[in-house]
């Protein structure tokens, strides 16, 4: 039986440990090792709140800052048992809940500080479980973004956690564009500060743009043993260079891209989707879980804005329960530049989509919350369009009826290094409409599972999108049966994790 540790942010395996896809990640893959026969410990953050209902395992004493800390390791109870699958959490007072999704930070001044430091921590209580054996003889560890790789610099140049070389380490990247950068010395979340007492090359750790900071992804993407992108085209992608906004591509570290894959450390392997132990939503329940849900965040919200806001789509949505729209297009993400950048920069394309909408009794559902000037030009377009229902907050059982009673899935990512949702909309027989980019190029068929735009300019990108929109619209309203072979062909798509982790066992783990 192999064993396998993985380290993350993020584990939607337990309650409240999920901000984006990574979650859902962590989720999936130690599943299905487990249906293999194998072992997995999932270790996260506790975030001063996931031990609270644990089993406490172990102190793990370990020098940081010229002195000694002290963390604790918690295993505790996932949301669904599997065999042979075991979750923990490491709480140390310093490692604290952050305002996104209760855990990451957002420092407005200086980007990362406070999740350098809570990941610095983090990650030095890992190696030191590690070197315990607190998960046994480990033969796979497989770290996901920036918050885990400072294990690799703790293996590589920490004298205390050589023992670490014995096993394999891989490292999945979830989102390219979130590096981890901090300055090497003066700054109190800074590698030196934390380190004092560690040699290290500086060269090998640098970002090559901001030469006195280390690249916590960089670092990643350099020592690991095998590095992953979670799709075959976001591979190709991240080999460029960026050109923004026509095209993201590696963000800057495309030479250490270029140089992993020479040396056959990187791979593309296209995350999977989940098609069992579904939630089961029934059909018709579309604008009750929506008025459901915002009577809820009501009662939650402390902001008069917001508080309004709610109040203001509850009555628009009230409409539609005996007036009920004919067709349905949505769009459920964090409200970011990766995911709404081309509505953010042109609303006037969105408010051109919300036109056409009107002429056949349609809506535009958008569900998510995020950064802040997002969810202003979302309210504002809400206030002014009828046909526009933002719900600005989180929501499973809405969420579930979104995917189940739409018609359309919009999905116009700036970047998309996989994306689940376009699987989670086609599992339900909706086609989507896409960007032709990343992990969408990978999963979107152009007329066949769905539709999907392009262009050579940002220009011509809006105006295909628009050509696009009008395109699946037709098809809609007139060629009943194309509409309904595209719809079909969506549903029988199967991207499964059972597929996917057959390859990280060839690829990542060779196991």
């Amino acid at each position: 039986m192999n064993n396998f540790l993985f380290v993350a942010a993020e584990n939607d395996a337990i309650p409240d440990c999920k901000a984006g896809g990574m979650g859902d990640v962590v989720r999936d893959v130690p599943r299905q090792i487990s249906e293999r026969g194998d072992k997995v410990h999932v270790v996260v953050p506790s975030y001063s709140r996931l031990h609270q209902k644990g089993t406490f395992k172990t102190k793990l004493n370990f020098q940081l800052r010229g002195m000694t800390y002290t963390a604790e390791l918690f295993e505790v109870r996932p949301k669904k048992e599997f065999k042979n699958i075991h979750h923990y959490v490491i709480h140390h007072p310093e490692i604290e809940a952050g305002g996104i999704a209760h855990i990451y930070h957002d420092d407005p001044t200086e980007p990362f500080y406070t999740d350098a430091i809570k990941y610095f921590i983090f990650c030095t209580a890992v190696a030191e479980a590690i070197k315990r054996g607190a998960f046994g003889k480990l033969d796979v560890v497989h770290m996901h973004d920036w918050h885990s790789s400072l294990i690799l610099f703790l293996k590589q140049y920490h004298p205390a956690y050589k023992s670490l070389n014995k096993m394999r380490f891989v490292y999945s990247i979830h989102n390219l564009a979130i590096q981890g950068i901090r300055p090497f010395e003066d700054n109190y979340s800074s590698l030196r500060n934390w380190f004092p007492e560690v040699s290290f090359d500086k060269k090998g750790l640098m970002d090559y743009r901001y030469q006195d900071c280390v690249n916590l992804m960089a670092v990643g993407i350099r020592l690991a043993d095998a590095v992953h992108t979670v799709s075959p085209s976001y591979k190709e992608d991240v080999l460029k260079p960026s050109s923004p906004p026509e095209f993201i591509g590696g963000e800057g570290l495309e030479k250490d891209l270029t140089d992993a894959d020479n040396e056959g450390r990187l791979f593309g392997i296209l995350n999977g989707s989940n098609y069992k132990n579904i939630r089961a939503a029934e059909k018709g329940f579309i604008y009750r879980n929506t008025v459901k849900a915002l009577f809820k965040w009501l009662q939650e919200e402390s902001k008069k804005y917001k508080a309004d806001f709610l109040a203001h789509t509850g009555e628009k949505v009230m409409d539609f329960v005996d007036d009920r729209p004919e067709f349905i297009v949505s769009s459920v993400a964090r409200l970011t530049e990766q995911k709404f950048y081309f509505f953010k920069r042109s609303p006037e394309a969105l408010v051109e989509i919300l036109k056409k909408l009107e002429k056949v009794n349609g809506i535009f559902m958008l569900l998510g919350t995020g950064a802040p000037e997002y969810e202003e030009v979302f309210r504002e377009l809400s206030y002014k369009h009828k046909n526009f229902v933002f719900t600005n907050g989180q929501s499973e059982d809405l969420i579930d009826s979104i995917y189940l009673e739409s018609h359309l899935y919009f999905m116009p990512s700036l970047f998309e290094p996989c994306g689940i949702s376009q699987m989670l909309a086609m599992r339900n027989g909706n086609p989507c409409l896409v960007h032709h980019t990343g992990g969408l190029k990978d999963t979107v068929s152009h007329l066949k599972t769905g539709f999907s735009f392009d262009g050579k300019t940002y220009d011509e990108k809006i105006a295909n999108m628009l050509s696009t929109f009008d395109l699946a619209l037709d098809i809609f309203q007139n060629d009943k049966p194309k509409w309904k072979k595209i719809a079909d062909n969506a549903k029988k798509m199967r991207f499964t994790w059972e597929k996917s982790v057959e390859e990280y066992y060839e690829k990542l783990y060779l196991l």
